[in-house]
């Protein structure tokens, strides 16, 4: 079940992105982040109030364990997302997504140390396929100059935002799989539910420090983000999930396929043309991803 799920994610993920960059237009970057949170939020309540609530599921009870960890995967998340953003303004786009995408590989190293979760040795070699294409997707003319530029600020930015994310995946399904024997939705929803309410608060307050303006902008501009929030909690609630069924670098792989799935929309339906070594790089994540899947 967990693969059309992580399908499923990705496919929110990348209908949440071209709704948040549509949002850029009213919003400046660290506003359009939060707006993932603040309207994620109460769709996550409202979600936990069906299942717990109307449907009778069992309440988790967490043990101690559960609130630092939960607390920390949410907060990596936001600082991941932060460091991201600062690599993009020091150099460029291209440049932090290449170094960001070692998040393939650091998701498996922490889950390997953390979580005892590690891969076999061809899984170690697909992942590393899997983010060579993914980068190389990224950026097709940019790998040598990201190469070049690797003890760059927004090189090591993008190393630090790939750690964020790792440490999140991990932290998710530590927290979820903290929870016992409880039905996957049980602990997904209410793993998720907690982790947005923290990175509301955190992100929210972060902004009514450093920017006001942006924070009450985040409200005046509701109807442009709505959108956002719904598919990011649709898509958050479907990693989460993911997550808790399998270990997270099975799914932060499978995950990778956004970027191909962008790519295959943009060839068959906008017919956009692309290069040969783009279409290279697209084999290269699959070939990579169904590596990670089938041997790691």
């Amino acid at each position: 079940m967990w693969i059309p799920i992580t399908l499923a994610a990705a496919t929110f993920q990348i209908l949440r992105t071209a709704r948040q960059h549509e949002l850029r237009r009213v919003l400046t970057l660290v506003p359009a982040g939060f707006v993932r949170y603040a309207y994620g939020f109460p769709l996550a309540v409202a979600a936990s109030i069906i299942t717990f609530g109307l449907a009778g599921a069992v309440f988790p009870m967490p043990p101690a364990r559960f609130w630092p960890i939960v607390a920390g995967a949410g907060v990596a998340q936001i600082l991941g997302t932060v460091a991201l953003l600062h690599s993009f303004q020091i150099r460029d786009f291209a440049i932090g997504t290449i170094y960001a995408k070692t998040e393939i590989i650091l998701v498996a190293i922490v889950s390997a140390l953390f979580l005892g979760e590690a891969l076999r040795p061809l899984g170690w070699l697909a992942a590393i396929i899997c983010m060579g294409g993914v980068a190389w997707l990224a950026a097709p003319d940019k790998i040598t100059r990201a190469l070049r530029l690797a003890g760059d600020p927004a090189a090591l930015l993008g190393v630090l935002a790939a750690f964020g994310f790792a440490f999140a995946a991990a932290g998710i399904r530590a927290a979820s799989n903290s929870l016992g024997d409880l039905p996957t939705w049980n602990r997904a929803v209410f793993t998720l539910t907690v982790m947005l309410g923290i990175q509301t608060v955190v992100n929210g307050a972060q902004l009514a420090i450093t920017d006001r303006r942006g924070l009450a902008d985040t409200f005046v501009q509701w109807r442009a983000a709505v959108p956002v929030g719904v598919l990011s909690v649709a898509g958050s609630a479907c990693w989460a999930t993911a997550v808790t069924l399998t270990d997270a670098t099975r799914v932060r792989t499978l995950g990778q396929v956004e970027l191909v799935m962008a790519f295959a929309i943009s060839t068959i339906w906008l017919k956009e043309t692309h290069s040969r070594t783009e279409y290279l790089a697209s084999a290269l994540v699959l070939t990579g991803v169904v590596g990670v899947v089938a041997l790691g």
